[in-house]
């Protein structure tokens, strides 16, 4: 048991959409991410996806309802299976909490921005 400091895990890394794993608890994994830019449409349909933002400006943009704007201290829960779409306004820093498993593409096609998450140190 070791408190994790978030300003120094974003500290660690400087790669946009390559979540790292921060703790995990049961099967669950935080994440923290770097984003910048649009991200791929995706789902993920055996599970949720939490999305909190620690500094910077998100849309989750959706096909089938309204989008949502995120801006610091605001979170997001992605039912299972919905289809989303990621889009950082400005360079932005996330936290996730998904299954340790979890792809961050979902169920898109694998491409440069799938990443197996790596442990922080």
């Amino acid at each position: 048991m070791e408190p994790v400091n978030l300003d120094e895990s974003f500290a660690s890394f400087d790669e946009t959409w390559a979540p790292r794993i921060a703790a995990e608890l049961n099967d669950y994994a935080v994440k923290v991410a770097k984003l910048d830019g649009e991200f791929v449409w995706h789902a993920h349909d055996e599970t949720d996806e939490l999305f909190l933002v620690c500094d910077g400006r998100l849309r989750i943009e959706f096909r089938d309802r309204d989008d949502a704007d995120l801006g610091p201290g605001d979170l997001l829960v992605v039912p299972r299976g919905v289809e989303h779409r990621p889009v950082a306004l400005e360079p932005t820093e996330v936290l996730l909490v998904e299954p340790t498993e979890t792809l961050n593409t979902g169920d898109a096609a694998e491409s440069d921005l799938t990443h197996d998450p790596e442990r922080l140190s």
